[in-house]
C-alpha cells in the first residue's frame, strides 16, 4: 500500500516537473528574455480567439517583443465611468504588449510612427496556427487613426482588420444585398425583358426581310466586281503612271521656282533703273520740246491767218494788199 502510494507520487511529481518545464519553454519561446521595454497596447473589434499572454509580437515577421495583457475595453476604462457605453468603441478588446527597443533599432517615436501609418493587426502562423501580433506600415489615409473617448494607459498604436475579417464582412455584406433582392419581381423583369427581346427580334427579321437584303448584297457584289474591273483596266493603269510622271515633273517645276524667284530682286532692281532713266530723258526731252511746240503754235496761227485772207481775197497773192474801198459818193 505505502509502495503505491510512493508510485502515485513520483508519477505526480514527475508530471509537475513536465508541466513546469513545458510553462518555462513556452514562456522562453514566447518572449521572457525581454527583461525591459516600452509598453504598448492596441484595441481590436474583431475577436481575439487564439490570442494568449505570452505570444510573440512581430515586425514584418521578426520577433521584437510579447503579449502581455489581454482584456475588455468595458473592464478597463469604464469600470467607474458613467459615461454612455452604446458606442462601438466600448466594444473594442484591448491587447497590451511589450517591445524590445533593441531589437528594433533606430525608429521614429511613436507619434511620428503612426501618421507613417505603424498599424498593429491580428495574425496567424497558418489557418490553425498560433495567433500573434503583427506590427506593419500601411497607409495612413485609407487607415486613419479613431478617436478614443478615453486616455490611453501606456502608449497607443491603432489597429486594422485583418485580410480575413475584411472578406467576412464584404461576404456578409453580398449575402444581404441578395436577400434583399425581390426574387419574383427580378423574374417578372427578366421575362418582361425576354418578351421584348423577342418582339424585337421579329420585327428585326420583318425588317430585313422588308429590305431585300439578298438583293443588296447582289448590288454590293456588282460594285464589287466593277471596282476591281476597273482597278484591273491597263487604261487606268497607264493613266495612273502617266499622272505619276506629271506629278514627277511638276515636282520638278515646283523645285525650280524658289531660284527663280531669287532671281527677281536683282531684275526689278535694274527695271527700276531704266526706269528711272528714262524719266530723266523724258523730262529733258519735254523742256527741248516746249519752245518748239510754242514756235509751231505761232507759226499754225500765222499759217490759218493767211488762209482766212486769201480766202477772201484771192487777187492778194497776186497784187499784195487788197485797195482801199472808197467812199461812195452821193447824186
Amino acid at each position: 500500500m505505502n509502495e503505491s502510494r510512493s508510485a502515485f507520487l513520483r508519477v505526480g511529481l514527475l508530471i509537475v516537473a513536465g508541466a513546469g518545464l513545458l510553462v518555462g519553454l513556452i514562456w522562453f519561446l514566447g518572449g521572457s528574455k525581454i527583461r525591459g521595454g516600452t509598453l504598448y497596447e492596441s484595441y481590436f473589434r474583431e475577436s481575439v480567439q487564439g490570442l494568449e499572454i505570452g505570444v510573440a509580437v512581430k515586425y514584418r515577421g521578426v520577433s521584437i517583443g510579447r503579449v502581455t495583457d489581454i482584456g475588455l475595453v468595458t473592464a478597463e476604462y469604464m469600470a467607474d465611468s458613467a459615461e454612455s457605453i452604446d458606442k462601438e468603441t466600448y466594444r473594442l478588446v484591448f491587447v497590451r504588449y511589450l517591445v524590445d527597443p533593441k531589437r528594433l533599432g533606430r525608429v521614429p517615436d511613436t507619434d511620428a510612427a503612426v501618421k507613417l501609418g505603424l498599424r498593429s493587426r491580428l495574425a496567424s502562423a497558418g489557418l490553425t496556427g498560433v495567433t500573434y501580433i503583427e506590427l506593419d506600415f500601411v497607409d495612413p489615409v485609407r487607415s486613419p487613426v479613431v478617436a478614443l473617448p478615453w486616455t490611453p494607459k501606456v502608449a497607443y498604436i491603432p489597429s486594422v482588420r485583418t485580410t480575413l475579417s475584411e472578406v467576412e464582412d464584404a461576404t456578409k455584406l453580398l449575402i444581404d444585398q441578395v436577400n434583399k433582392i425581390d426574387l419574383v419581381k427580378f423574374a417578372n423583369s427578366a421575362n418582361t425583358l425576354l418578351d421584348t427581346s423577342t418582339a424585337l427580334m421579329r420585327d428585326l427579321q420583318a425588317q430585313t426581310k422588308a429590305a431585300d437584303v439578298p438583293g443588296l448584297l447582289a448590288d454590293i457584289r456588282q460594285t464589287s466586281t466593277a471596282l476591281r474591273a476597273l482597278t484591273e483596266n491597263p487604261d487606268l493603269r497607264k493613266s495612273l503612271a502617266n499622272s505619276a510622271v506629271a506629278t514627277e515633273q511638276l515636282t520638278r517645276l515646283i523645285a525650280q521656282i524658289p531660284p527663280m524667284i531669287a532671281q527677281f530682286p536683282p531684275l526689278i532692281a535694274a527695271a527700276q533703273g531704266v526706269t528711272k532713266r528714262a524719266d530723266a530723258g523724258v523730262a529733258d526731252t519735254q523742256q527741248a520740246l516746249v519752245p518748239l511746240l510754242r514756235d509751231m503754235a505761232a507759226a499754225v496761227a500765222n499759217l490759218r491767218d493767211l488762209t482766212d485772207g486769201l480766202r477772201r481775197n484771192p487777187a492778194q497773192i497776186l497784187v499784195g494788199q487788197p485797195p482801199t474801198r472808197q467812199p461812195e459818193r452821193s447824186p
